[in-house]
């Protein structure tokens, strides 16, 4: 059977439906190359957030189809995400030796459309069109067969975005919010577990709007509330995750949920994009840095050691330097784990596009360097932090920066380096922070329930959430 090879661009939901793809794509006898070089069919999911990460995939598939030619034969090439979404027919006009673009609500007839261009019955496919029902068919994950069993998996619960911040091209290209049923997801995730995953994270493109219009509100607790709960119940599930959220779906009873759900991990991705108001305005963001801080307060009011990471754009149209530094401010202020900073770039189709004032390039560069410098040396500090506090950790598998050791994750999605054994695979695992390093740190395996700490998060948690006891030795 023909081989397939794909490579991801982007956020997580990319990851989710290039899996899902994947999945079905072996389900129908393909296998998964390591590597475009002699595969049958080179798939490049691709993302359209940021200029560079569409320029990224355009030079990626043109150097394919550069160095095809000269060796022979030429694979079935295809794009399908974002970029896809948004340009159709324009990327086979530009690049004609792609056969195959493939938007974002069809990903799941890819396996059909593969066939159909192996076969000689097609020669070039374009399917960007609407699907009613789409949100229901990233479901299939990828673990039979394709090496160690998975302890995480990423769960789609809903498509799209209703939310068109001025600088964003998603809702044009993953359309308006369409929610999948709670009863659905707590069946994928319970399967999930069946096969050995002990934490999900929940996934959408604004996951605090899940459910808004199909489900709405019942005794105070919004649909995003209630689908956690009932996730929450599944039997064998350890942890559970979210991303990504929006400030404005932050109610009292998300807020209130991570201080009563021992499995929600005390970790918060909440993306604040500037410091400044008059910017939030601008870029149709829906709240101010007071209402962000004042969300900030009351988390950490429930989970005072919560991690805290977000995304923000420096050089929005209009920014000037005492508004750029309100986002230093910020920063300083709230001293978050983990920031993921952006220059602005102008995404065809979006207002901020043509709107007066761009900030020159070198102007952007600037800011950025100065402010990367800022929110890294802070993260150093709260990492330094961590070093000689005992953690608990699941372990994920194999370093992938080196085999030779293990890795997992803190409930505040800090990466954990320990010296261990494929044993501790899915194991809930209490670790010795003996040292930091850049978004990393270093433990050592302690013997759970000798020397906890009262007080200590893992020593509070519940019978639901199991602690395996491991040797010193491990």
């Amino acid at each position: 059977m023909p081989t397939v090879y794909i490579k991801t661009y982007g956020c997580q939901m990319n990851e989710r439906d290039s899996e899902s793809v994947a999945a079905r794509l072996v389900a129908k006898g393909y296998t998964l190359a390591e590597s475009e070089v002699g595969a049958d069919v080179v798939l490049l999911n691709t993302c359209s957030v940021r200029d560079f990460a569409e320029q990224k995939a355009l030079g990626k598939m043109a150097t394919v189809a550069g160095r095809a030619r000269k060796r022979g034969p030429v694979p079935v090439l295809g794009f399908l995400g974002c970029m896809a979404q948004s340009r159709g027919q324009e990327l086979i006009d530009r690049l004609p030796d792609v056969d195959l673009v493939v938007g974002t609500q069809k990903a799941h007839h890819i396996a059909d459309h593969l066939d159909a261009i192996l076969a000689g019955r097609k020669d070039k496919i374009v399917d960007t069109g609407e699907e009613a029902g789409s949100q229901s068919e990233i479901r299939e994950h990828l673990f039979a067969g394709s090496g160690p069993r998975a302890v995480t998996a990423f769960v789609s619960i809903m498509q799209g975005c209703n939310q068109h911040c001025t600088f964003c091209i998603v809702p044009s290209t993953r359309g308006m919010e369409r929610s999948r049923s709670i009863e659905e997801i707590v069946t994928e995730c319970r399967g999930l577990v069946e096969r050995g995953v002990r934490e999900v994270t929940l996934l959408g493109q604004i996951v605090t709007s899940y459910g808004r219009r199909e489900i709405g509100v019942k005794d105070g607790r919004s649909a995003f509330v209630q689908l956690i709960e009932a996730v929450h119940e599944i039997d064998g599930l350890q942890r559970v995750r979210f991303t990504s959220p929006h400030p404005k779906g932050y109610g009292d009873d998300l807020i209130e949920a991570f201080g009563r759900l021992p499995k929600l991990v005390e970790s918060a991705h909440l993306p604040v994009q500037s410091g400044n108001d008059r910017l939030l305005k601008a870029m149709h963001r829906g709240y101010t840095r007071e209402r962000y801080l004042e969300i900030i307060r009351k988390l950490r009011a429930v989970q005072p050691d919560i991690g805290l990471s977000t995304d923000l754009i420096v050089g929005f149209p209009g920014e000037t330097d005492a508004e750029f530094e309100e986002s230093v401010t910020l920063c300083r202020e709230v001293r978050f784990d983990q920031v993921y900073l952006f220059k602005y770039s102008p995404r065809r189709d979006t207002p901020a596009a043509v709107m007066p004032d761009q900030v020159p390039q070198e102007v952007i560069e600037s800011r950025h360097a100065r402010l990367l410098e800022i929110i890294n040396g802070i993260a150093a500090e709260r990492y330094q932090a961590e070093v000689g506090k005992r953690l608990q950790i699941l372990v994920e598998g194999p370093s992938r920066r080196n085999p030779a050791t293990f890795e997992g994750r803190t409930r505040s999605n800090k990466i954990v380096i320990f010296d261990g054994s494929e044993r501790h695979r899915g194991e809930l695992l209490d670790v010795r922070i003996e040292r930091a390093g850049s978004f990393t740190l270093y433990g050592d395996p302690m013997v759970v329930g000798l020397d906890a700490e009262p007080d200590s998060p893992e020593a509070a948690l519940p019978s639901g959430v199991p602690q395996i006891p491991v040797p010193l030795s491990a």
